[in-house]
């Protein structure tokens, strides 16, 4: 039974029911968070800083399921975050198991911290997902585009009648987006980060734990500021810090790779990223772009299924697919529909998560905060689109009869540009120009296919024949080079 507080999806049908819900909701929210953690401490015994029983007792500790997850919400408006709550509750469950390990919960760590790499997995296991939606999809637009490489279709500009193409390069041209989106998605994916940075972005209090692990002291300060006391030049760069015989350099880049390694992240940051937020921009871009490649199959499948054109018809379904509550003859285009509304939201919330880039100082109070359920909603929507688009594509009716029925819609007007084309070195551009409007216009207004018009035009005796009035007026003869872009799209090569 759904809790008071629990989204089930029932505003957002797209992602209701997807696999994408169950790596994004609450729960793999906190299991990613305690991945983190428990990541952290491994990475910290692997350099020696705590001791590996700990590590296993953390890490043994770490599953959502032992935590009370509404509990944690609830806590999370004292602090402004989730992660401090998280961090009392786990250093409990340790406590109960391993009183000794306890201490090594969260040691030298922040909140940003945790909740950002466990952000960062919890995009990973999405984008698994995703990409792997948008290949299926990809695949069967392929299948598509090469089954109707040369099936005719009308070519429409500002929703009327241009000149032929055919489906398969319109399919071909789906395809091309959703590659696109994935080489996105791709890269993204590959950079996502770990966050290491400790309170303010220096490690500091990862870097002391560190240094009394190891049994050093702090070097004594001399009486006055820094600029009584600078620096000896002779003294190396990591005892600067007033850390006698510590590499603090070595042991920063050391602690940031075993972390992204016990993580699986494969992100490298040049510097912590509490306040300088691509990763998370990055990430909502990609996704718009990939909703975006998505929603233009979506708005084309629907223009195609109006009752008035009828080119293609989506799967059927189960029982009560695109059911209307009012009008029992209607099977709404409910796949496109779904696909559509996220291809509208997503790039909006990837907006205000570009907004988030202009965070103040080393943390943010409010901004990072901000990005939470936006980037969330994000990969929900994105991933629910993606998941519909996978069963629009591998069933998706094509009617090509129809298609040519509908072409046939001008008499042969779609082909104007041809007969002018031609036209054009036996009457003069301005006239062969003049000919065809004169002769469209009076096709449409007498109801008449357009070479019936042309072959009683005077201007044409002895320049064109009947025949080759008609042969000009097939549309089926002017798809110009969609066949081989067809080809050559499915083949890879540019």
């Amino acid at each position: 039974m759904t809790r008071p507080w629990e989204d089930a999806g029932l505003l957002s049908p797209v992602r209701a029911g997807t696999p994408v819900e169950a790596v994004v909701g609450d729960r793999a929210w906190l299991q990613a968070m305690l991945d983190a953690e428990a990541a952290l401490v491994r990475a910290q015994a692997r350099l020696g800083t705590v001791p590996e029983g700990a590590a296993r007792a953390v890490s043994n500790a770490a599953r959502a399921e032992r935590l009370d997850l509404r509990a944690l919400a609830l806590a999370a408006r004292e602090t402004a975050n989730p992660v401090v709550g998280l961090v009392q509750a786990l250093t409990r469950v340790v406590a109960a198991q391993d009183p000794a390990a306890a201490e090594y919960v969260h040691r030298g760590s922040t909140s940003q911290d945790i909740f950002d790499t466990g952000a960062m997995l919890v995009a990973d296991r999405a984008l698994r997902l995703i990409r792997a939606d948008l290949d299926r999809t990809a695949v069967a637009l392929a299948a598509l585009a090469e089954r109707h490489r040369d099936t005719l279709i009308a070519g429409r500009t500002l929703t009327l009648h241009a000149v032929p193409t055919t489906f398969g390069l319109k399919a071909a041209g789906w395809r091309a987006l959703l590659l696109d989106a994935d080489e996105r998605l791709a890269r993204v994916q590959e950079s996502l980060p770990v966050s290491l940075g400790g309170a303010a972005g220096t490690l500091a209090g990862y870097v002391e734990y560190a240094r009394l692990a190891a049994g050093e002291a702090p070097r004594p300060s001399a009486p006055g500021g820094p600029e009584d006391n600078p620096p000896d030049p002779e003294t190396p760069r990591a005892d600067r810090s007033g850390v006698q015989g510590f590499d603090v350099a070595g042991y920063s880049e050391r602690l940031l790779a075993a972390f992204a390694e016990e993580t699986g992240l494969r992100g490298a940051p040049l510097l912590p990223w509490h306040a300088l937020r691509a990763p998370v921009a990055d990430l909502g871009f990609a996704l718009a772009f990939a909703t975006g490649a998505l929603g233009k199959i979506a708005v084309d499948v629907q223009s195609l299924a109006r009752t008035e054109v009828g080119e293609v018809a989506e799967p059927s379904g189960g029982a009560g697919r695109g059911a209307s509550s009012a009008m029992p003859h209607k099977r709404n285009p409910v796949l496109a529909t779904l696909i559509r509304s996220a291809a509208l939201q997503v790039p909006t919330l990837a907006g205000a998560l570009g907004q988030c880039l202009v965070h103040e100082d080393e943390r943010s109070g409010g901004v990072w905060h901000a990005e939470w359920q936006l980037l969330r909603e994000c990969l929900r929507l994105t991933g629910g689109a993606a998941h519909t688009a996978v069963e629009l594509a591998e069933g998706l009716e094509v009617r090509a009869e129809r298609m040519r029925e509908n072409l046939a819609l001008t008499g042969s007007q779609v082909v104007s540009e041809r007969i002018a084309a031609v036209l054009a070195p036996r009457l003069g551009k301005a006239a062969a120009k003049e000919l065809l409007t004169w002769a469209s216009v009076t096709a449409d207004r007498d109801g008449r296919p357009l070479p019936d018009v042309l072959a009683e035009a005077p201007e044409l005796a002895g320049v064109m024949d009947t025949a080759e009035v008609a042969s000009l007026c097939d549309p089926a003869a002017y798809t110009g080079a969609a066949g081989p872009l067809v080809d050559r799209a499915l083949k890879g090569t540019p």
